[in-house]
């Protein structure tokens, strides 16, 4: 009798167990793991190369963005991008609780190489709903030099002991665009060997005596020495007007990755802005600056509670330029 009564039980359970996959698979639905969407990504810069956008499944209605301007499968960089990158640079984002991938990678536009940052989402069935490229053009041998392949730490997974939960990840990659716009390191953490690149330059933790600058003579001189939060709170950012357009919603626990896209105004109506801390310089000159935006993508490398890495995609824009898939 109590060999009946439990066998009873546990077919019992293995039939609630079971309803929900039984309803997803109803439904069509159907989730991406961080393989699937390391690969979709793959095989969706590949699609580029190939102008093939059936090689990738589209949901009804899916919306393509390129450099802000609205696009479709098949157009843009579909008909532009004709090759892989002849180096190993590419960083992959994937996560599998938002179902959203994020992809910087180097490819070839012509015979130019360019940054390509890629941003895909997918529906309950597993379908490309949103597609956004932001591609950046006209490299100089000096960016190329830092984009033959990722740092080794922006890749390396990161050790149980020192790994952060999602929330904290979301909540670093959200607070670095309040501390960026505020000229407040304090509103976020940032380690003090924190090195930030934007499209292949180094921006922050470079040397003092660097070639091509004389120290006396240029206030970055010194501010491109500093690491990321020491040159926050130089006040050096306050040309920046607004950081709107924020979205910070792809993580990978993993390799500590934290993928944030945002969209920077600047007015530019200031021929000088003050420096806090700076021996030697008061000001930045400003003036030969013209208004702009600049939409970009963050890339952030997190462990132990602080942003160790920074890497970063902008386009110049002109000012007051539409948002895509605005908040």
């Amino acid at each position: 009798m109590m060999k009946s009564m439990t066998a009873g039980l546990l077919a019992a359970s293995a039939i609630v167990l079971a309803l929900p996959a039984t309803a997803q698979a109803q439904s069509g639905a159907q989730s991406c793991d961080r393989d699937c969407l390391i690969a979709l990504a793959d095989s969706y810069a590949q699609a580029l190369i190939d102008d093939e956008p059936g090689a990738v499944r589209w949901a009804p209605g899916a919306v393509v963005m390129e450099n802000l301007a609205p696009s479709s499968a098949g157009a843009g960089a579909f008909d532009t991008i004709t090759g892989d990158g002849e180096d190993n640079y590419a960083i992959h984002v994937p996560d599998p609780v938002s179902q959203q991938v994020g992809l910087l990678k180097m490819m070839v536009e012509g015979d130019a190489p360019v940054l390509v940052g890629i941003r895909l989402k997918l529906d309950a069935s597993g379908a490309i709903s949103e597609a956004e490229h932001l591609v950046a053009r006209n490299l100089t041998e000096g960016q190329l030099a830092n984009l033959q392949s990722p740092r080794v730490q922006i890749m390396m997974p990161v050790p149980e002991a020192y790994a952060d939960s999602r929330a904290r990840l979301l909540w670093l990659g959200r607070a670095y665009y309040d501390a960026l716009d505020l000229n407040n390191s304090r509103l976020t953490v940032m380690a003090d060997d924190c090195v930030r690149h934007e499209n292949g330059y180094q921006t922050a933790r470079n040397s003092f005596t660097r070639p091509g600058q004389v120290f006396s003579d240029s206030e970055f001189a010194y501010l491109g020495g500093l690491g990321c939060a020491a040159q926050m709170d130089t006040n050096m950012w306050e040309y920046i007007d607004t950081i709107e357009n924020r979205r910070v919603d792809i993580v990978d626990p993993v390799t500590g990755l934290v993928w944030g896209m945002s969209h920077f105004h600047h007015a530019m109506d200031k021929d000088h802005t003050p420096l806090l801390g700076v021996p030697w310089f008061e000001s930045r000159d400003m003036s030969r600056f013209n208004a702009f935006d600049m939409p970009a993508i963050h890339i952030y490398k997190v462990w132990g509670g602080a942003i160790h890495e920074i890497e970063a995609l902008g386009l110049v824009m002109p000012y007051q330029s539409e948002h895509s898939f605005s908040d």
